[in-house]
């Protein structure tokens, strides 16, 4: 499975997506900077975390202004994979790939720590070799991860299985609306979410559970 991983200013968590992605696919992903206009021809494109252009105006909003952002959207449109974590969930939902927004944690304080998501579809190229309910342990680090949409777009994701990932066991860390994690587009080949599967794919992370997603994702390649 070809990678690629989208690099902005502000970007502190490529480096571990550059890590988790050679570890399961065994190729080095591309690094595409933000002022490029073209992607590389691959298979997956990843938004990884951080805080792009620190987080000015809202979360995300910068950056999905920047050049490569215009390709991404045209070919994410004619079904390129794409997933975007934490900030790039951010980047995404403004961008117009994902609907609804991440506001600030009802808390209004940065959360860093482990929470328990459950599965909640597994019909997707993200999540095929978990299994319906399951249950699983993933980090975040995030200010802004509070999901919200309205209600007829909230009714559309749950009615068309678009929510993939929901903090469990009472977890969640930021009030995020019906404890949405996760969700994909119409289409079911963009994902954004919030918790760092990435930082917990090997036994020296404490835990492998995140491997799960990329594994979904190179079976789904193969």
């Amino acid at each position: 499975m070809k990678t690629a991983v989208i690099v902005f200013p502000g970007s502190n968590r490529d480096r571990d997506m550059f890590h988790a992605l050679e570890l399961i696919t065994g190729s080095r992903p591309q690094s595409v900077w933000h002022t490029e206009a073209t992607l590389p021809d691959v298979d997956l494109v990843v938004v990884p975390g951080g805080f792009s252009y620190g987080d000015y105006l809202r979360s995300g909003a910068i950056a999905a202004r920047s050049p490569i952002l215009k390709d991404l959207v045209a070919q994410a449109d004619k079904g390129m994979t794409v997933l975007g974590v934490c900030n790039g969930f951010q980047i995404l939902t403004e961008a117009g790939l994902l609907p609804g927004a991440l506001m600030r944690n009802a808390g209004l304080n940065f959360v860093c720590k482990e929470v328990m998501l459950e599965t909640v579809s597994d019909g997707t190229r993200f999540s095929s070799k978990f299994e319906k309910g399951q249950v699983w342990r993933c980090p975040v680090a995030h200010h802004d991860g509070n999901y919200f949409a309205d209600g007829d777009t909230l009714k559309a994701l749950e009615d068309n299985g678009q929510v993939v990932f929901r903090y469990a066991n009472g977890t969640n860390p930021n009030g995020s609306i019906n404890d949405i994690a996760g969700i994909t587009n119409a289409k079911g080949n963009v994902l954004g979410m919030m918790p760092h599967p990435e930082n917990l794919v090997e036994p020296l992370h404490g835990g492998t559970e995140g491997r799960i997603l990329f594994e979904s994702l190179l079976e789904a390649a193969a």
